[in-house]
Protein backbone atom coordinates (compact mmCIF):
# COMPACT_ATOMS: atom_id res chain seq x y z
CA UNK A 1 0.00 0.00 0.00
CA UNK A 2 2.95 2.27 0.61
CA UNK A 3 4.01 1.72 -2.69
CA UNK A 4 0.60 2.33 -4.27
CA UNK A 5 0.55 5.77 -2.21
CA UNK A 6 4.02 7.10 -3.25
CA UNK A 7 2.87 6.17 -6.60
CA UNK A 8 -0.68 7.81 -6.92
CA UNK A 9 1.11 11.13 -5.27
CA UNK A 10 3.78 11.14 -8.72
CA UNK A 11 0.66 10.74 -10.73
CA UNK A 12 -0.81 13.65 -9.31
CA UNK A 13 1.90 15.74 -9.47
CA UNK A 14 2.45 15.18 -12.46
CA UNK A 15 -0.74 15.90 -14.03
CA UNK A 16 -0.71 18.85 -11.78
CA UNK A 17 2.74 20.00 -14.06
CA UNK A 18 0.69 18.64 -17.05
CA UNK A 19 -1.83 21.39 -16.48
CA UNK A 20 0.45 24.25 -15.35
CA UNK A 21 2.78 24.11 -18.67
CA UNK A 22 -0.83 23.86 -21.07
CA UNK A 23 -1.92 27.06 -19.00
CA UNK A 24 1.87 28.22 -19.80
CA UNK A 25 1.01 27.61 -23.59
CA UNK A 26 -2.22 29.02 -24.08
CA UNK A 27 -0.51 32.22 -21.90
CA UNK A 28 1.31 32.95 -24.90
CA UNK A 29 -1.54 34.28 -26.29
CA UNK A 30 -1.96 36.42 -23.48
CA UNK A 31 0.28 39.54 -23.80
CA UNK A 32 -0.46 40.55 -20.42
CA UNK A 33 -0.07 37.11 -18.49
CA UNK A 34 3.20 35.73 -20.41
CA UNK A 35 6.51 34.72 -18.14
CA UNK A 36 9.41 36.30 -19.85
CA UNK A 37 11.52 36.74 -16.56
CA UNK A 38 10.89 33.30 -15.16
CA UNK A 39 8.87 33.67 -12.01
CA UNK A 40 5.97 31.56 -13.18
CA UNK A 41 7.15 29.15 -10.50
CA UNK A 42 6.54 31.59 -7.75
CA UNK A 43 3.55 33.21 -9.15
CA UNK A 44 1.73 29.76 -9.57
CA UNK A 45 2.72 28.90 -5.76
CA UNK A 46 1.03 31.59 -4.24
CA UNK A 47 -2.57 31.57 -6.68
CA UNK A 48 -2.48 27.79 -5.40
CA UNK A 49 -2.18 29.10 -1.94
CA UNK A 50 -4.68 31.90 -2.49
CA UNK A 51 -7.07 29.74 -4.89
CA UNK A 52 -6.33 26.26 -4.82
CA UNK A 53 -8.00 24.29 -7.57
CA UNK A 54 -8.46 26.90 -9.90
CA UNK A 55 -6.38 27.68 -12.92
CA UNK A 56 -5.89 30.23 -15.87
CA UNK A 57 -8.38 29.32 -18.54
CA UNK A 58 -11.31 27.92 -16.41
CA UNK A 59 -14.06 29.98 -16.75
CA UNK A 60 -17.41 29.25 -14.53
CA UNK A 61 -17.52 27.19 -11.60
CA UNK A 62 -20.77 24.71 -13.08
CA UNK A 63 -17.78 22.58 -15.33
CA UNK A 64 -17.24 21.34 -11.51
CA UNK A 65 -20.18 19.67 -11.99
CA UNK A 66 -20.32 18.96 -15.71
CA UNK A 67 -17.19 17.01 -16.08
CA UNK A 68 -17.86 14.79 -13.48
CA UNK A 69 -21.51 14.48 -14.99
CA UNK A 70 -19.99 13.71 -18.44
CA UNK A 71 -17.84 10.65 -16.94
CA UNK A 72 -20.78 9.25 -14.58
CA UNK A 73 -23.17 8.94 -17.53
CA UNK A 74 -20.62 7.24 -19.57
CA UNK A 75 -19.46 4.67 -16.40
CA UNK A 76 -22.74 3.77 -15.66
CA UNK A 77 -22.98 3.16 -19.41
CA UNK A 78 -20.34 0.91 -19.16
CA UNK A 79 -17.97 2.71 -21.62
CA UNK A 80 -14.74 0.76 -22.51
CA UNK A 81 -11.37 2.28 -22.14
CA UNK A 82 -11.08 1.98 -25.60
CA UNK A 83 -13.89 4.37 -26.37
CA UNK A 84 -13.67 6.62 -23.53
CA UNK A 85 -12.33 9.39 -24.73
CA UNK A 86 -13.72 9.83 -27.71
CA UNK A 87 -17.13 9.44 -26.35
CA UNK A 88 -16.17 11.88 -23.51
CA UNK A 89 -14.67 14.20 -26.17
CA UNK A 90 -18.14 14.06 -28.12
CA UNK A 91 -20.20 14.91 -25.01
CA UNK A 92 -17.86 18.02 -24.17
CA UNK A 93 -18.43 19.37 -27.28
CA UNK A 94 -21.93 18.92 -26.71
CA UNK A 95 -22.15 21.10 -24.13
CA UNK A 96 -21.07 24.10 -26.27
CA UNK A 97 -24.46 23.36 -27.75
CA UNK A 98 -26.52 22.93 -24.27
CA UNK A 99 -25.19 25.52 -23.02
CA UNK A 100 -25.93 28.17 -25.96
CA UNK A 101 -29.55 26.96 -25.79
CA UNK A 102 -29.49 27.78 -22.05
CA UNK A 103 -28.94 31.39 -23.59
CA UNK A 104 -25.44 31.54 -21.96
CA UNK A 105 -24.45 34.60 -24.57
CA UNK A 106 -22.21 36.25 -22.49
CA UNK A 107 -19.18 34.05 -22.30
CA UNK A 108 -17.94 31.41 -20.31
CA UNK A 109 -18.26 28.80 -22.69
CA UNK A 110 -15.12 26.86 -23.31
CA UNK A 111 -15.02 26.19 -27.18
CA UNK A 112 -17.83 28.69 -28.35
CA UNK A 113 -15.53 29.26 -31.08
CA UNK A 114 -13.56 26.38 -32.30
CA UNK A 115 -16.97 24.10 -31.66
CA UNK A 116 -16.07 20.45 -32.69
CA UNK A 117 -12.46 21.65 -33.86
CA UNK A 118 -11.44 22.57 -29.70
CA UNK A 119 -8.15 21.36 -28.86
CA UNK A 120 -8.39 21.60 -25.09
CA UNK A 121 -11.04 20.47 -23.67
CA UNK A 122 -12.62 21.77 -20.65
CA UNK A 123 -11.89 18.26 -18.85
CA UNK A 124 -8.44 18.88 -18.99
CA UNK A 125 -9.05 22.37 -18.20
CA UNK A 126 -10.49 21.27 -14.90
CA UNK A 127 -9.11 17.70 -13.96
CA UNK A 128 -6.49 19.43 -11.97
CA UNK A 129 -9.19 21.36 -9.75
CA UNK A 130 -11.34 18.39 -9.53
CA UNK A 131 -8.92 16.67 -7.69
CA UNK A 132 -7.84 19.45 -5.18
CA UNK A 133 -11.36 20.07 -4.28
CA UNK A 134 -11.82 16.48 -3.23
CA UNK A 135 -14.75 15.60 -6.27
CA UNK A 136 -12.54 13.64 -8.27
CA UNK A 137 -11.19 10.60 -6.47
CA UNK A 138 -9.62 8.87 -9.12
CA UNK A 139 -6.03 9.65 -7.76
CA UNK A 140 -4.18 10.12 -11.62
CA UNK A 141 -4.04 11.67 -15.06
CA UNK A 142 -6.86 11.50 -16.94
CA UNK A 143 -5.50 9.66 -19.47
CA UNK A 144 -4.85 7.22 -17.29
CA UNK A 145 -8.15 7.17 -15.60
CA UNK A 146 -9.62 6.53 -19.29
CA UNK A 147 -6.71 3.40 -19.38
CA UNK A 148 -7.65 1.99 -15.81
CA UNK A 149 -11.90 1.83 -16.31
CA UNK A 150 -11.55 -1.90 -17.67
CA UNK A 151 -9.96 -2.40 -14.63
CA UNK A 152 -12.81 -0.70 -12.75
CA UNK A 153 -15.50 -2.50 -14.19
CA UNK A 154 -14.35 -5.79 -13.76
CA UNK A 155 -12.96 -4.96 -9.71
CA UNK A 156 -16.82 -3.68 -9.11
CA UNK A 157 -18.41 -6.98 -10.86
CA UNK A 158 -16.24 -8.72 -8.65
CA UNK A 159 -16.20 -7.13 -5.26
CA UNK A 160 -16.47 -7.73 -1.96
CA UNK A 161 -18.92 -6.57 0.45
CA UNK A 162 -16.54 -4.23 3.16
CA UNK A 163 -17.25 -0.68 4.27
CA UNK A 164 -13.88 1.21 3.89
CA UNK A 165 -14.59 4.97 4.17
CA UNK A 166 -16.01 7.40 1.82
CA UNK A 167 -13.93 6.75 -0.90
CA UNK A 168 -15.58 3.51 -1.98
CA UNK A 169 -18.55 2.53 -2.85
CA UNK A 170 -20.59 0.13 -0.90
CA UNK A 171 -18.01 -3.03 -1.81
CA UNK A 172 -14.18 -2.66 -1.91
CA UNK A 173 -14.01 -0.58 -5.10
CA UNK A 174 -12.72 3.49 -5.16
CA UNK A 175 -14.55 5.77 -6.50
CA UNK A 176 -13.40 7.69 -9.09
CA UNK A 177 -15.97 10.52 -8.27
CA UNK A 178 -17.18 12.28 -4.78
CA UNK A 179 -20.39 9.70 -4.07
CA UNK A 180 -22.33 13.17 -2.87
CA UNK A 181 -22.02 14.63 -6.45
CA UNK A 182 -25.63 16.20 -7.18
CA UNK A 183 -27.47 13.67 -9.21
CA UNK A 184 -27.41 14.90 -13.71
CA UNK A 185 -30.26 17.09 -13.79
CA UNK A 186 -33.10 15.98 -16.47
CA UNK A 187 -31.95 17.02 -20.22
CA UNK A 188 -29.13 18.64 -19.29
CA UNK A 189 -26.75 17.40 -22.32
CA UNK A 190 -29.29 19.28 -24.24
CA UNK A 191 -30.37 22.22 -22.78
CA UNK A 192 -28.22 23.78 -19.53
CA UNK A 193 -26.53 27.13 -17.84
CA UNK A 194 -24.45 28.30 -16.35
CA UNK A 195 -26.60 28.79 -13.02
CA UNK A 196 -25.95 26.61 -9.91
CA UNK A 197 -29.10 25.11 -7.99
CA UNK A 198 -28.60 25.68 -4.40
CA UNK A 199 -28.30 22.09 -3.77
CA UNK A 200 -25.59 22.11 -6.68
CA UNK A 201 -24.10 25.43 -5.07
CA UNK A 202 -24.06 23.83 -1.58
CA UNK A 203 -22.24 20.98 -3.02
CA UNK A 204 -19.19 22.69 -4.32
CA UNK A 205 -19.02 25.14 -1.62
CA UNK A 206 -18.72 22.46 1.02
CA UNK A 207 -16.19 20.33 -0.95
CA UNK A 208 -14.32 23.94 -1.03
CA UNK A 209 -14.52 23.75 2.96
CA UNK A 210 -13.86 20.37 3.40
CA UNK A 211 -10.51 19.91 1.30
CA UNK A 212 -9.12 23.38 1.56
CA UNK A 213 -10.51 25.27 4.34
CA UNK A 214 -7.40 28.05 5.46
CA UNK A 215 -7.50 28.66 1.64
CA UNK A 216 -8.40 32.35 1.20
CA UNK A 217 -11.15 30.99 -1.91
CA UNK A 218 -13.09 28.87 1.15
CA UNK A 219 -12.79 32.04 3.16
CA UNK A 220 -14.84 33.74 0.16
CA UNK A 221 -17.46 31.11 -0.56
CA UNK A 222 -18.73 31.57 3.36
CA UNK A 223 -20.09 35.35 2.54
CA UNK A 224 -22.69 36.94 2.44
CA UNK A 225 -22.79 38.00 -0.86
CA UNK A 226 -21.03 38.46 -3.70
CA UNK A 227 -17.73 39.86 -4.70
CA UNK A 228 -17.33 43.25 -6.40
CA UNK A 229 -15.34 43.96 -9.52
CA UNK A 230 -12.11 44.84 -7.96
CA UNK A 231 -9.12 44.19 -9.98
CA UNK A 232 -7.10 42.42 -7.59
CA UNK A 233 -7.96 40.32 -4.47
CA UNK A 234 -6.41 43.40 -1.81
CA UNK A 235 -8.72 45.93 -3.46
CA UNK A 236 -11.54 44.15 -2.87
CA UNK A 237 -14.24 45.80 -0.97
CA UNK A 238 -14.23 42.16 1.63
CA UNK A 239 -10.76 42.71 2.21
CA UNK A 240 -10.87 43.66 5.45
CA UNK A 241 -13.36 40.54 6.01
CA UNK A 242 -10.46 38.60 5.28
CA UNK A 243 -8.94 36.28 8.16
CA UNK A 244 -5.65 37.32 9.38
CA UNK A 245 -3.97 34.57 7.74
CA UNK A 246 -5.56 35.43 4.49
CA UNK A 247 -4.51 38.98 5.04
CA UNK A 248 -1.10 38.09 5.35
CA UNK A 249 -0.90 35.97 1.92
CA UNK A 250 -2.80 38.65 0.16
CA UNK A 251 0.06 41.00 1.86
CA UNK A 252 2.91 39.34 0.13
CA UNK A 253 0.76 38.84 -3.49
CA UNK A 254 0.84 42.16 -3.52
CA UNK A 255 3.99 43.44 -2.73
CA UNK A 256 5.25 40.75 -5.15
CA UNK A 257 2.87 41.65 -7.84
CA UNK A 258 3.78 45.30 -7.37
CA UNK A 259 7.56 44.85 -6.83
CA UNK A 260 8.33 42.49 -9.70
CA UNK A 261 5.79 44.48 -12.56
CA UNK A 262 8.24 46.86 -12.37
CA UNK A 263 10.81 44.53 -14.26
CA UNK A 264 8.30 43.56 -17.01
CA UNK A 265 7.90 46.98 -17.77
CA UNK A 266 11.95 47.13 -17.79
CA UNK A 267 12.30 44.30 -20.17
CA UNK A 268 9.76 45.43 -22.74
CA UNK A 269 11.51 49.13 -22.44
CA UNK A 270 15.02 47.86 -23.61
CA UNK A 271 12.94 45.86 -26.52
CA UNK A 272 11.70 49.23 -27.26
CA UNK A 273 14.85 50.80 -27.03
CA UNK A 274 16.85 47.86 -29.14
CA UNK A 275 14.13 47.68 -31.45
CA UNK A 276 14.18 51.53 -32.09
CA UNK A 277 10.64 51.73 -31.22
CA UNK A 278 11.14 55.59 -29.78
CA UNK A 279 7.02 55.74 -29.27
CA UNK A 280 7.05 52.56 -27.07
CA UNK A 281 9.65 53.43 -25.61
CA UNK A 282 8.03 56.54 -24.54
CA UNK A 283 5.26 54.84 -23.59
CA UNK A 284 7.30 52.40 -21.12
CA UNK A 285 9.35 55.14 -19.22
CA UNK A 286 5.76 56.47 -18.83
CA UNK A 287 4.49 53.67 -17.37
CA UNK A 288 7.33 53.15 -15.34
CA UNK A 289 7.19 56.49 -13.70
CA UNK A 290 3.58 55.15 -12.69
CA UNK A 291 4.43 52.28 -11.20
CA UNK A 292 7.57 54.15 -9.02
CA UNK A 293 4.73 56.08 -7.40
CA UNK A 294 3.02 53.40 -7.05
CA UNK A 295 5.46 51.60 -5.20
CA UNK A 296 6.15 54.95 -3.10
CA UNK A 297 2.51 55.26 -2.52
CA UNK A 298 2.97 51.90 -0.85
CA UNK A 299 4.15 53.69 1.99
CA UNK A 300 5.24 51.34 4.87
CA UNK A 301 3.78 48.27 3.56
CA UNK A 302 6.13 47.42 1.11
CA UNK A 303 8.66 49.53 3.06
CA UNK A 304 8.77 47.05 5.67
CA UNK A 305 7.88 43.63 3.62
CA UNK A 306 9.31 40.93 5.34
CA UNK A 307 10.98 39.07 2.59
CA UNK A 308 12.65 36.25 4.66
CA UNK A 309 8.62 35.32 6.13
CA UNK A 310 7.48 35.59 2.21
CA UNK A 311 10.22 33.42 0.95
CA UNK A 312 9.54 31.28 4.25
CA UNK A 313 6.30 31.03 3.01
CA UNK A 314 6.53 29.45 -0.22
CA UNK A 315 8.72 26.76 1.40
CA UNK A 316 6.15 25.88 3.52
CA UNK A 317 4.06 25.02 0.78
CA UNK A 318 6.43 23.46 -0.97
CA UNK A 319 7.12 25.70 -3.59
CA UNK A 320 10.24 24.96 -5.54
CA UNK A 321 11.98 27.85 -6.67
CA UNK A 322 15.05 27.53 -8.65
CA UNK A 323 18.13 28.80 -7.44
CA UNK A 324 18.59 31.08 -10.27
CA UNK A 325 14.86 32.57 -10.21
CA UNK A 326 15.49 33.15 -6.35
CA UNK A 327 18.49 35.00 -6.60
CA UNK A 328 16.95 37.58 -9.60
CA UNK A 329 13.88 38.10 -7.75
CA UNK A 330 16.02 38.76 -4.27
CA UNK A 331 18.10 41.40 -5.94
CA UNK A 332 15.70 43.21 -8.21
CA UNK A 333 13.08 43.43 -5.12
CA UNK A 334 16.56 44.89 -3.16
CA UNK A 335 16.76 47.63 -5.63
CA UNK A 336 13.62 48.52 -5.62
CA UNK A 337 13.22 49.01 -1.74
CA UNK A 338 16.58 50.28 -1.89
CA UNK A 339 15.37 52.97 -4.18
CA UNK A 340 14.55 56.46 -3.34
CA UNK A 341 13.16 56.84 -6.83
CA UNK A 342 12.75 53.38 -8.21
CA UNK A 343 11.79 55.29 -11.74
CA UNK A 344 15.30 55.82 -11.88
CA UNK A 345 16.23 51.87 -12.28
CA UNK A 346 15.40 52.46 -16.16
CA UNK A 347 19.05 53.60 -16.47
CA UNK A 348 20.65 52.03 -14.03
CA UNK A 349 23.44 49.78 -15.84
CA UNK A 350 23.26 47.15 -13.02
CA UNK A 351 19.87 46.97 -13.38
CA UNK A 352 19.44 46.79 -16.85
CA UNK A 353 22.42 44.41 -17.27
CA UNK A 354 20.31 42.50 -14.46
CA UNK A 355 17.61 41.86 -16.68
CA UNK A 356 19.52 41.34 -19.85
CA UNK A 357 21.17 38.36 -18.28
CA UNK A 358 18.14 37.01 -16.70
CA UNK A 359 16.36 36.98 -20.41
CA UNK A 360 19.96 35.43 -21.83
CA UNK A 361 19.64 32.92 -18.40
CA UNK A 362 16.54 31.92 -19.25
CA UNK A 363 15.95 31.75 -23.46
CA UNK A 364 19.59 31.78 -24.26
CA UNK A 365 20.08 32.44 -28.19
CA UNK A 366 16.03 32.78 -28.49
CA UNK A 367 16.84 35.76 -26.08
CA UNK A 368 15.49 39.24 -27.86
CA UNK A 369 18.14 41.58 -26.27
CA UNK A 370 20.16 39.29 -27.71
CA UNK A 371 18.79 37.43 -30.94
CA UNK A 372 17.63 40.58 -33.99
CA UNK A 373 15.45 37.54 -35.37
CA UNK A 374 14.11 36.84 -32.26
CA UNK A 375 13.26 40.57 -31.70
CA UNK A 376 11.13 40.72 -34.60
CA UNK A 377 8.74 38.76 -33.51
CA UNK A 378 7.99 40.95 -30.64
CA UNK A 379 4.55 42.42 -30.41
CA UNK A 380 5.33 45.50 -28.85
CA UNK A 381 4.12 44.32 -25.22
CA UNK A 382 5.19 41.01 -23.71
CA UNK A 383 4.30 39.57 -20.04
CA UNK A 384 3.32 43.53 -18.82
CA UNK A 385 0.03 42.86 -16.72
CA UNK A 386 0.45 42.79 -13.36
CA UNK A 387 -0.28 39.87 -11.51
CA UNK A 388 -3.33 39.28 -10.03
CA UNK A 389 -2.82 35.56 -8.74
CA UNK A 390 -5.97 34.21 -10.99
CA UNK A 391 -8.54 36.39 -8.68
CA UNK A 392 -10.05 37.09 -12.03
CA UNK A 393 -10.85 33.25 -12.19
CA UNK A 394 -11.46 32.70 -8.85
CA UNK A 395 -13.91 35.66 -8.48
CA UNK A 396 -16.49 34.28 -10.86
CA UNK A 397 -16.15 30.91 -9.63
CA UNK A 398 -16.48 32.05 -5.78
CA UNK A 399 -19.56 34.14 -7.37
CA UNK A 400 -21.20 31.73 -9.16
CA UNK A 401 -21.61 29.12 -5.99
CA UNK A 402 -23.04 32.72 -3.54
CA UNK A 403 -25.14 33.25 -6.65
CA UNK A 404 -26.82 29.57 -6.47
CA UNK A 405 -26.20 29.66 -2.69
CA UNK A 406 -29.03 32.50 -2.46
CA UNK A 407 -31.60 30.93 -4.44
CA UNK A 408 -34.52 29.45 -2.25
Amino acid sequence: MEALRSTFTWLDYSEHERRRMLDVIHAFDEKGTRDELGIGTIRDGLADLLFPGTGTVQTRAKYFLLIPWVYLDLEAKGIPSRAIADKARGREIELIAALEKGGETNGGIIGIEAKANLQRLPSNIYWQGLGVWGIRRFPGSQDQYHRALDGWYESKRDRQPTDRGENYDDGSVRLNWHPAIPELPDGWRWNTTFSLTKEEARFLRDCILHRIASSLLANLVVLDRQLGDAEFCWASERHRDFPPTNRQQVAHAQNFSESVHGAALMYNLLLAEKAGKSDLEAGYREDIQTWSQLVLNSGQRLASWDTGAFWALLRERGVRVPPRTFNFVCEWIRRVLGARDPAKLADDKQVRQLIRNREIELKKGLARLESARALELWNGAAGTGRLDFRWQVARQIVNDVLEGLSHA
